[in-house]
């Protein structure tokens, strides 16, 4: 099973779908850090703006081919926080458009990150609930004692005659 289908809810499809989207602005802002910079008002920060573009194609990797998919969409909540920090210590220097721009593009991919950890959180839970009501009753039986306690257990049961086929309904002998 490959990286990529091990999490086949609707939850990991949009964390592989984020993992994709993390590697390609990673490499956008490897590729522009200095257009970004100008844009955002943060002129002299392009070696921030590419350390942001190796954090997010790290988080993006790490959400591919992690298991537990959470903690690296966790972290891509926490790099959003961080660049809207980073915008906003950019904002004096930046065009109006350019600002609102990018804090809005942030918080709706940071509303993207929460919506789909919390997904991820509720499929796990989902999973573990359902793994653990089918361990509940596996080793559970009908027989208080045990199978093995019926056995012969009805060798000298003697029918009431009210449970018996009635003398009229009895096929006859041939004697």
């Amino acid at each position: 099973m490959s990286a990529a289908t091990h999490r086949q809810g609707s939850a990991g499809r949009m964390a592989g779908g984020l993992g994709w989207f993390s590697i390609g602005l990673g490499l956008f802002e490897l590729a522009a850090a200095r257009p970004l910079a100008r844009g955002l008002g943060l002129r002299g920060q392009e070696n921030l703006i590419r350390a942001y573009g190796l954090r997010e194609i790290a988080t993006g990797v790490g959400i591919l081919v992690s298991r537990d998919r959470r903690p690296w969409i966790m972290g891509r909540v926490a790099g959003d926080a961080l660049d809207a920090v980073t915008l906003l210590a950019g904002a004096p220097r930046a065009s109006a458009f350019g600002l609102a721009t990018a804090l809005a593009s942030v918080a709706s991919v940071t509303l993207f990150d929460l919506v789909c950890a919390e997904a991820l959180r509720t499929e796990e839970g989902d999973r573990i609930a359902s793994r653990n009501a089918a361990r509940a009753y596996a080793g559970r039986s009908a027989f208080p004692r045990g199978t093995q306690a019926t056995r012969g257990a009805a060798r000298d049961f003697e029918p009431p005659r009210d449970f018996r086929v009635p003398d009229p309904l009895r096929p006859w002998s041939a004697a």
